[in-house]
């Protein structure tokens, strides 16, 4: 199965887990660029307003188009239980060119079905496998849970 992980990150939590979803399937990764900076506190507390009132964002192009790949795993850092805008452009932009979806995020609260929730609704295709990774995780232990989504793709 040709896969391909896409991702927005803006801490690099997200990335870091991207890159490792990535090793394990031994597949191509893709980068969203948000033009948008939303480096340190005051970025951030826009990212969570832009986020939670939905707005769109300006993202780089991307280089890698979803429809030829069997597979595209999607993953989002969650603000305000919802999925970052950089997210939701790439997956607008893109409408109709998935033919199977995972999604994975990483969070530092709550909100992780809700943004799932609406990324299923904004893509209309039933994800094959979802994994969740909480900040405590990260600089804990993660492994298991990122091995048990790798090993439910493959």
């Amino acid at each position: 199965m040709k896969t391909l992980v896409v991702y927005y990150s803006r801490s690099g939590n997200t990335k870091k887990i991207a890159e490792e979803i990535s090793k394990n399937l031994k597949c191509e990764n893709e980068e969203i660029i948000d033009s948008k900076n939303r480096k340190g506190a005051l970025g951030w507390i826009i990212a969570a307003i832009d986020a939670h009132s939905k707005k769109i964002t300006t993202i780089k192009g991307t280089t890698k188009d979803p429809a030829k790949y069997d597979l595209v795993v999607i993953g989002t850092p969650i603000w305000a239980a919802l999925m970052a805008p950089a997210v939701r452009v790439y997956i607008n932009e893109n409408k109709g060119k998935f033919k199977n979806v995972a999604f994975f995020c990483t969070y530092g609260g709550s909100g992780d079905a809700k943004a799932f929730g609406e990324m299923e609704d904004y893509i209309g295709i039933t994800p094959i496998s979802k994994l969740t990774i909480t900040t405590k995780e990260l600089k804990a232990n993660y492994e298991t849970k990122l091995k048990n989504f790798t090993k439910g793709i493959k």
